[in-house]
């Protein structure tokens, strides 16, 4: 059984793990160590997870398969979003799933959970950015009725990498 819940500062540990070891296993092989480390210590420490936990405008989810924590979505609404795009919309930061749960439809769930949220908040878009070498999130993506609207430029450790940006339409005008 898979259930979603909202996730608050108790939870902060768990974010923390599930974060550090979905980015490793989904990046580790085609990016050096010292980015990665760099990335995960600057990113997944316990005061800027604290912040971003804190944060009203960031609102956490965590993914559990009977009991068992497995991923977790993390949305950025107003000025929490790291890009400004325009006002009614919201970004999806990080849709995160342990590999061992890959294929169980965790993270279709949690990109659920964040359009069951933009249409709470009457949003005209979701969207996010999705680096240009991860096909297996693209398809996703795609496949989920997301398309490319512009990039920019993500940074890991000291490489620059190119983020591809997608929307996915809420609320048609």
């Amino acid at each position: 059984m898979i259930e979603i819940k909202k996730a608050y500062l108790e939870y902060l540990s768990t974010i923390q793990n599930i974060g550090i070891t979905a980015f490793t296993e989904t990046f580790s092989e085609i990016n050096t160590p010292e980015n990665m480390e760099k990335y995960l210590q600057e990113n997944f420490n316990t005061a800027q997870l604290t912040l971003e936990i804190n944060n009203p405008d960031s609102p956490f989810y965590i993914a559990f398969c009977d009991n068992e924590p497995v991923g977790y979505l993390k949305l950025n609404m107003g000025n929490a979003q790291t890009e400004t795009i325009k006002d009614e919309t919201i970004e999806i930061q990080r849709i995160y799933v342990l590999k061992a749960f890959h294929g169980k439809k965790i993270g279709q769930l949690l990109l659920d959970q964040a359009i069951k949220v933009a249409k709470e908040y009457c949003v005209d878009y979701i969207w996010l950015g999705v680096w240009e070498e991860n096909h297996r999130a693209l398809q996703f993506y795609t496949k989920n009725g997301f398309v490319t609207f512009d990039k920019h430029i993500f940074i890991l450790g000291n490489d620059q990498q190119t983020d591809l940006l997608m929307k996915l339409e809420i609320n048609k005008k």
